[in-house]
Parts: C-alpha cells; sequence; structure tokens
C-alpha cells in the first residue's frame, strides 16, 4: 500500500447514498409520536464528513433529487464542510430520496430503525454521470457493502469506480457494514469477493467475518487471514459491548499487514449513548484520517478511530461535529489518569 502524500484535489471521496432521517424528538416513540426531526446521514456521508471535520478535503459522490428535498441535502452536506462537486442531481419524474425512520431506545426497549429507500435516486446512478478527470482528484476512494447491496446495477457502477479509482492509484477503503434487510450473507460474500482484491483497508466486524465469510479461530486469525487470501494492507474491526442501549464500551483491533503487527489500546468504557447512529461511521473517519494525516501510522489510526467513534456516541444526528482539537483532547484525556470536569 502507497500511503503517498502526493498532493490531490482531495484526500477522501466517498461513494454512497444519501438519506433523510426522520426521527421523533428526544425518547419519543414513532407509533405515537406527532413531529420528526428532519436530519441527513448515510455510511458514506457520514465518513467524508468526519474526515472533514478533523481537516481534510473530503467529497461525496451519490445522485439526488433535482427539488427542494435535494437541495436541503446538498446545504446540510456543504455546512459539514464536504465537496458536493460530484452530486449528481435527478431531474426523472420518479426521482426521490431515500428515507429512514429512526427513535431512540432504553433497556430493555431496544432502539429501532425503518427504511423506506426502495427506488431511490442512487439507483439510476451510472459512471457516465461522473467526468472522466474524477479517477486522479484523491489519494483514498471509500465505499461500502450498504452501497453494493442497493441493487445490481447500483453494484456494478460501484465496482467499476473501486477498480478506476485503483488504477489511478487511490487507495481504496473499504467497510463490509453488512445489513440483512438489503441482501443474504451469501450474497455480499460473493459480491465483496469480487473487489477485495482491490482493497488496501478493510472494515469488518468479528461477528461478520464469522457468518459472512466463514471465518474461524480467533478475531486477531480471521483479520489476518483477510491480508493472507487478498492484497489487504490494514484490516480493522471495532469491538463494541453494549451494556443497555445507553451505555456502551467501545475499542478496536487494527492489523498492518505491512509489519505483521496487531494494535490495540484500552477501550473507551461506559460511554454515556446519546444517539450510536454514524459511530460506525465516525470510527472510520478517524482511522482513515489517522493513516492519511499520519503517513501510514496505524497506531494514530487507532486512536482517532477510537475516540471519534467513542465521541460520535454522544451527539445527536448520523454526523459527527467534533473537530481535531478536541478530539486530540480526548485522546489525550484517554491516556491520562487526570480529566477535568468541565472545559472552560
Amino acid at each position: 500500500m502507497n500511503m503517498s502524500t502526493e498532493k490531490k484535489e482531495f484526500d477522501v471521496l466517498s461513494l454512497g447514498e444519501i438519506l433523510l432521517r426522520l426521527s421523533p424528538p428526544n425518547d419519543e416513540r414513532l407509533v405515537r409520536g406527532d413531529v420528526l426531526r428532519k436530519q441527513t446521514g448515510g455510511a458514506e456521508l457520514n465518513v467524508a464528513s468526519g474526515i472533514a471535520m478533523l481537516g481534510l478535503r473530503t467529497g461525496i459522490i451519490s445522485k439526488i433529487p433535482d427539488n427542494d428535498i435535494g437541495y436541503f441535502v446538498k446545504n446540510y452536506i456543504r455546512f459539514c464542510g464536504v465537496s458536493d462537486d460530484y452530486l449528481i442531481y435527478d431531474k426523472s419524474p420518479d426521482t426521490r430520496l431515500g428515507i429512514y425512520y429512526y427513535e431512540n431506545g432504553a433497556s430493555p426497549r431496544k432502539p429501532a430503525i425503518i427504511y423506506d429507500r426502495k427506488n431511490s435516486s442512487i439507483h439510476s446512478l451510472n459512471i457516465q454521470d461522473l467526468p472522466e478527470d474524477i479517477y486522479g482528484k484523491t489519494r483514498c476512494f471509500n465505499t461500502s457493502g450498504i452501497t453494493l447491496a442497493l441493487g445490481s446495477e447500483v453494484r456494478e457502477c460501484a465496482i467499476r469506480m473501486i477498480r478506476r479509482f485503483k488504477e489511478a492509484g487511490a487507495l481504496i477503503s473499504f467497510d463490509v457494514n453488512f445489513r440483512a434487510n438489503l441482501w443474504s450473507g451469501q450474497e455480499a460474500r460473493e459480491c465483496i469477493e469480487r473487489i477485495l482484491p482491490y482493497v488496501d483497508i478493510f472494515f469488518c466486524s468479528e461477528d461478520t467475518a464469522r457468518l459472512t465469510f466463514g471465518k474461524t479461530g480467533t478475531a486477531r486469525e480471521m483479520m489476518k487471514s483477510f491480508t493472507e487470501e487478498y492484497p489487504i494492507s490494514i484490516v480493522a474491526s471495532t469491538q463494541r459491548i453494549v451494556h443497555s442501549p445507553k451505555r456502551h464500551t467501545f475499542g478496536s483491533v487494527i492489523y498492518d499487514a505491512r509489519e505483521d503487527k496487531f494494535y490495540e489500546e484500552e477501550p473507551y468504557r461506559d460511554i454515556e449513548v446519546v444517539d450510536r447512529i454514524g459511530s460506525g461511521d465516525a470510527y472510520i473517519s478517524g482511522v482513515l484520517y489517522g493513516l492519511l494525516a499520519h503517513n501510514g501510522d496505524c497506531r494514530r489510526a487507532l486512536e482517532y478511530g477510537n475516540a471519534y467513534s467513542s465521541m460520535k456516541n454522544t451527539i445527536p444526528g448520523d454526523l459527527p461535529s467534533c473537530n481535531l482539537e478536541e478530539t486530540d483532547r480526548v485522546i489525550k484525556q484517554h491516556k491520562s489518569s487526570d480529566g477535568l470536569e468541565m472545559i472552560r
């Protein structure tokens, strides 16, 4: 893996569906509340947003409606510091933005999500929609299994883009992010194995490694096996313990195949969860920031990934809103036994 510091227009370009999130305020329920808060989210946008907040240049590749809902999304993306240069606007009569409804949980009731994303504008995305010079403009290209699971047309477009970005010298970052309501484990495995020869940085949980890819052994053995079967340089796996919907412990392991070395640190314990949606994406933001800003340093990537994900759990909505200074302060505090009660 070439962690080039060559100056490109973008540090990361991320491909994925952008969704409208509708949630009842506070801990109200979908079945009885009459008010919904409108927000924007989507795994790949969450990743791009987090990296931008930390100080690198990012952009999102997606297709959205050419109407007021699409403009709401565009404005939200710009507010997050993410470039909308490669947003494609759908002018068809059937244009629509995918929606998901989310309600908070409180033990013993779990959080819940309802999707309404079928036939959204992203399904008509075509590689011809993008300019030919896009492939040489970024140091890293990121996408996830959610994008590959949306449908055959999006899937083939994404796979072609992965190959084109790889040929142009970009690092390929891929998060399995398996969703059982989008496709089966067998479908996911067959598709993802097609793109793993192009992947440099691979995000896969222990459960997904076992259930989707049929891996056996310890978590570390499974992580290493991916790099033995494919030319993957870095594998990252999160480790979340859910004590209750509002109290989590979070950590991760990163394996660097270049050095044959595992990286791990003390997890963040007893996180006070306000909203867990997007916390896995925030982890990817932190890891990619650490790798790109610190010349492939997996120790820094681990620290930023764990801290950024833990912080996102404490923030409402999908998107993180923590800058580099705040994140560095949390990392420093995590390594120390001392901590200020309040920042002032």
